[in-house]
């Protein structure tokens, strides 16, 4: 772990794509004009023939992925989170959700650490929006190793995929070789003080929260909830069980993202009462990631406040 060294998910998330096209000749890749920013780049100058920009059009995006994938390619489709999830919702509910395709949505600029692009392009929503969708896996990944594992494994999963990644550059938390399972949360300690579950980039900050709550005598555990759908129900109810008190935070709304998830799980399962740190049902605003991040309360800061 090297939280002082940051890469941004979404970089890695174009270098993985390029290898994983060395490894696959049925991956294909799109984009929205945004190839640069998305780093979809990478693999446009690797695999030319296997990459389409389709232009600022992202309804138009997710129907010719959608097409590809009937044909028996594997597609990678790529944009800002806020057009991807927002501006083509009905292509994706319809053409892809629905008839289960073979489709890996990759949205980059996620959440208020979009940054300076202001509210517009601060989606915090799509999580919320993408769990609700049947036949959907969801994931956010929290740093460089997670993502190129991400990245690799979602294209062996028979159906439609969204993996949500972070413009502002994440610290490194995990070794290249750490494994991980889709559906299985990663837990960091046995602290029975509380448990912080995260998702994304908010992660690196409940093990900062962590690492100085031990200085002061209180032992938490953090739980990385990389994978939103299907959830982790075995490692929520076992936390709810074993530690004091349950605090999630996320770059999402509080409403329908990982909070809200954890909520569920409890409700139906072990009743217990919930500490949902995150954007509390507002729009974002223009200014840098870090600053936002404290504006809206998702910093170690804010967890550590809670014991």
């Amino acid at each position: 772990m090297n939280l002082d060294k940051k890469i941004a998910t979404r970089q890695s998330y174009g270098e993985a794509l390029a290898e994983l096209g060395k490894e696959n000749d049925k991956i294909v890749v799109l984009d929205a004009d945004l190839s640069k920013t998305t780093k979809t780049e990478i693999f446009a100058k690797q695999f030319p023939e296997r990459f389409f920009d389709v232009g600022i059009a992202e309804q138009n995006l997710m129907g010719v992925a959608a097409g590809l994938a009937v044909s028996g390619f594997i597609s990678y489709a790529s944009s800002f989170a806020t057009f991807a999830t927002g501006r083509a919702y009905d292509q994706i509910r319809n053409s892809i959700a629905y008839p289960k395709l073979n489709v890996k949505i990759c949205a980059s600029h996620s959440g208020v650490t979009a940054g300076e692009d202001g509210a517009t392009h601060q989606m915090i929503e799509d999580l919320s929006i993408m769990r609700t969708l049947p036949n959907m896996t969801v994931l956010s990944t929290s740093d460089d190793a997670q993502t190129r594992w991400a990245v690799k494994e979602i294209s062996k999963i028979n159906g439609p995929v969204y993996l949500r990644l972070c413009r502002l550059a994440s610290p490194i938390i995990y070794e290249d070789n750490t494994k991980f399972e889709i559906g299985k949360g990663y837990q960091f300690g046995e602290g029975t003080d509380g448990t912080v579950i995260a998702t994304g980039i908010t992660v690196a900050e409940a093990l900062k929260a962590q690492e100085e709550l031990k200085k002061r005598g209180i032992n938490i555990r953090v739980i990385d909830m990389h994978t939103i759908k299907p959830i982790d129900k075995e490692i929520i109810i076992k936390a709810a069980k074993e530690t004091k008190k349950i605090i999630t935070i996320e770059d999402h709304n509080i409403i329908g993202g990982l909070g809200s998830s954890v909520c569920e799980v409890l409700a139906e399962e072990y009743p217990a009462k919930v500490i949902r740190l995150g954007i509390k049902d507002t729009f974002g605003t223009s200014g840098k990631g870090e600053e936002l991040m404290k504006h809206f309360g998702i910093t170690a800061e804010n967890i550590i406040c809670q014991f």
